[in-house]
């Protein structure tokens, strides 16, 4: 049987104190997680705070590991009696300011929900100090400051920060570092006093936030908070916190049943997150538009990588305000609904997992209520990854559309997998986002799973589809040769029509593809394409197609130029 690392006592910060904290945080979160899950009720009771902060700890956690050169926490070495001694010394080379960058940096790349999205920022604010030159400051005087820019840059990054939230417990750690370090005392004392000064201002938040107060419960991120911190006085000092001290006042009381819906339970439905790399101004407009989209708007981040969060009505805004700003990928979208239900211990029944090429076509999907997983151009998302959406659906029954003929294989291994952990799944065979979108129009969630496979099998295989794309290079093509920027028109995966522009390569398309019949044409057009060519491509098909219906969506950065489908 494993047991948690122990601490390797530490005279002065460096990079392998940074590693034996994050070693002990991850095991500390992991111990902790169903308790802080467990009174999760602001700012919304969806029972996920302890496992937001786990995962994101232990993505922060493999990014140092990564850096050092050692496993992460996960695999620390264990020895012939089962004991965990600690993680394996570092690489003699990483220095501290290259350790808490790399710490910082997995944290921002791996932050999950409100609470990780902050702890990232918390971590960033320790790497801007830490990361610096030392000059004639002392190890106990640089972790005070650190604490001090933590908790400063976590209220900067939060839209409308609230008071007896994990922001509260931060700044009252920093007070207490502060002072004691302004004390001279070592790291260890200024450890211990900021975990002190957490552990007090946690026992608070219920008389500070109405919401904790009638439930009879602290804050949940602010429990997280003190259990990283007393990992990190357990790093610096070699001395165990208990476990009581860690979770102070987090025993949820009895209350009664809240509503599950999203609509009865007031605020926004959806929760998205995404990384986004852009500049800071571009970022600073990107924070006043979502701000006017929903609430709880977390941005945090800097040099040139960011992490997002919001709580809106309408996702596809939220992603298509990204897209504006700058290059969003990791896109997810959570419906709260289906998370309140999960709190509860109950799986929905069945739920739709859709691989996307676009973000445009992720919010889109996401609005329909599907789990997107985003594919780039050129990249097939990994059975992992499909396998994590499948779970995040939290579903006894999924409908896995892979979205391509090349990603079909990855989605047949993440479902094998997925049914070994008891999830009904099955894969439909769609070559094309649009045939995804077909396939998920006739989703009925309330009928039969065998029913339901069917019918959107069928909807999915009785859409013909197209694709606009330029030519890279000279080539031999099934329509002839085409030079480097000519425009390519695909049907069903081979090239059809070889032209010279976007109109009339797409009307050629139009006109094969709606030779043999149809009622509706869907168009997704790519992000540098004009809404002009969707107009004209839809007064071409209602002049020569009178029955035939046409819808127009954006397919947002990594689309191709255009995507038709014919019903």
């Amino acid at each position: 049987m494993q047991h948690e690392p122990q601490p390797q006592p530490a005279d002065e910060l460096d990079a392998e104190a940074v590693r034996t904290w994050s070693s002990l945080a991850v095991a500390a979160l992991g111990r902790a997680r169903e308790d802080i899950d467990a009174i999760n009720v602001y700012p919304v009771a969806d029972a996920d705070t302890g496992t937001n902060l786990y995962l994101t700890a232990e993505s922060a956690d493999r990014a140092l590991a990564d850096a050092l050169g050692t496993p992460p926490a996960s695999v620390s070495e264990t020895t012939a009696d089962g004991d965990v001694h600690g993680p394996p010394p570092g690489a003699g080379s990483t220095s501290l300011p290259e350790a808490v960058r790399a710490y910082a940096h997995g944290a921002l790349i791996g932050a999950r929900g409100n609470s990780g999205t902050i702890l990232a920022q918390l971590l960033r604010g320790v790497a801007d100090v830490l990361g610096d030159e030392p000059g004639d400051r002392g190890p106990g005087r640089m972790l005070a400051e650190a604490l001090t820019r933590a908790a400063e840059e976590a209220y900067r990054a939060v839209a409308h920060p609230v008071e007896g939230t994990m922001l509260t417990v931060a700044a009252a750690a920093a007070r207490a570092g502060e002072a004691a370090g302004a004390a001279a005392g070592s790291a260890a004392d200024v450890a211990l006093a900021a975990y002190d000064g957490a552990r007090a201002a946690l026992a608070d938040t219920p008389a500070q936030l109405a919401e904790l107060g009638r439930a009879g419960v602290v804050d949940a991120g602010g429990c997280g908070l003190v259990a990283v911190l007393g990992a990190l006085w357990q790093a610096l000092s070699g001395r165990q916190p208990a476990d009581e001290a860690v979770r102070g006042r987090a025993v949820p009381v009895p209350r009664p049943p809240q509503p599950c819906d999203a609509e009865e339970q007031g605020g926004p439905a959806y929760e998205v997150i995404y990384l986004l790399e852009a500049a800071e101004p571009a970022v600073a407009e990107l924070r006043e538009r979502l701000d006017g989209l929903g609430d709880c708007l977390v941005v945090v981040g800097g040099d040139g990588l960011w992490n997002v969060h919001v709580h809106v009505d309408d996702p596809g805004a939220a992603v298509e305000a990204g897209v504006v700003a700058g290059r969003p990928y990791r896109i997810r979208i959570t419906h709260f609904a289906d998370e309140r239900r999960r709190a509860r211990g109950e799986r929905v029944q069945r739920a739709v997992v859709a691989v996307v090429p676009g973000e445009g076509l992720a919010g889109l999907c996401g609005e329909a209520g599907a789990t997107t997983v985003l594919a780039r151009p050129g990249e097939v998302p990994d059975a992992p990854a499909l396998v994590d959406a499948i779970r995040r659906a939290h579903a006894r029954e999924v409908v896995l559309l892979p979205g391509g003929a090349d990603q079909r294989a990855v989605a047949a291994a993440a479902a094998e997998q997925a049914r070994a952990d008891g999830v009904r799944v099955a894969v439909i065979p769609t070559r094309s986002a649009v045939q995804g979108l077909a396939a998920l129009a006739v989703h009925d969630p309330e009928g039969s799973f065998d029913e339901d496979v069917v019918a959107m099998t069928a909807a999915a295989g009785a859409t013909r589809f197209g694709e606009l794309a330029v030519a890279e290079r000279q080539s031999f093509t099934s329509a002839g040769i085409c030079q480097a920027g000519d425009v390519l028109g695909l049907i069903d995966g081979d090239v059809a029509v070889i032209g010279a522009g976007l109109d009339e390569t797409a009307q050629a398309v139009l006109e094969r593809m709606l030779g043999s019949g149809g009622e509706l044409v869907t168009l997704v057009l790519g992000p540098e394409v004009p809404d002009a060519l969707a107009e004209r491509l839809e007064a071409y098909v209602q002049h020569g197609h009178l029955a035939v219906d046409t819808v127009t969506y954006r397919g947002g950065r990594y689309s191709a130029p255009l995507l038709i489908g014919v019903e």
